[in-house]
């Protein structure tokens, strides 16, 4: 079956003053089933540019290797982490409160990745390390060039797509950790670099 292509909404605002839109006013979700959301929320933060250049210069990004099919893989994309909220950049300590606010849950701690061109992806996978709990809220930041971020049920079937601009958040809520795989897949042709920020709750990563 062919991809579903979802709506696209939102535009880069460029350059300026970092900050984001508390009031969510542009939200959009989509039922992926009766248990599994998806939130797209166009031009949520402002400077999306600004953002971008800081953290590529300054947030410490490393190249990991993992075990995977017998043998250590170098992952296809760059990565940095913030255990501790407080060493993160102002803007993101800001983001991470208003979705805080927002969501009912405590954002403390962020994930980074770097793709640096059309090359670089992640598989599908769900984010069963942060969040161990069956219904979680997982907010996305996406900075830089615009990059295809696919959605699939567990057990295999067609995927929905979305394609988020800078400065748009994408939101994985319900079960999408558990009943849903996603994934940034390489393009074909060649795109800009990207950015996004995952936040992450310490509360959403024990059992319950």
């Amino acid at each position: 079956m062919s991809d579903t292509a979802l709506p696209l909404f939102g535009e880069d605002e460029g350059t300026g003053r970092v900050g984001v839109d508390d009031g969510f006013a542009t939200a959009h979700r989509f039922a992926l089933d009766a248990h599994s959301w998806v939130e797209h929320v166009p031009g949520w933060l402002s400077g999306a540019e600004t953002l971008f250049e800081e953290l590529l210069a300054a947030s410490g990004w490393e190249q990991r290797r993992r075990w995977m099919y017998g043998e250590h893989t170098i992952e296809p994309r760059l990565t940095a982490e913030h255990h501790d909220l407080t060493t993160a950049p102002p803007a993101l300590q800001e983001a991470a409160r208003a979705l805080t606010a927002h969501y009912g849950v405590s954002y403390d701690r962020l994930w980074l990745n770097h793709y640096r061109d059309h090359r670089d992806s992640t598989g599908w996978h769900g984010d069963g390390a942060s969040t161990r709990r069956r219904e979680c809220i997982v907010p996305v930041l996406s900075l830089g060039a615009s990059r295809r971020f696919l959605v699939r049920p567990t057990e295999g079937g067609s995927s929905s797509t979305f394609r988020p601009l800078a400065g748009d958040l994408v939101v994985m809520g319900g079960r999408c950790q558990t009943d849903w795989r996603h994934c940034v897949p390489k393009e074909t042709s060649p795109t800009g670099p990207r950015i996004s920020v995952n936040f992450a709750a310490s509360s959403q990563a024990l059992p319950g």
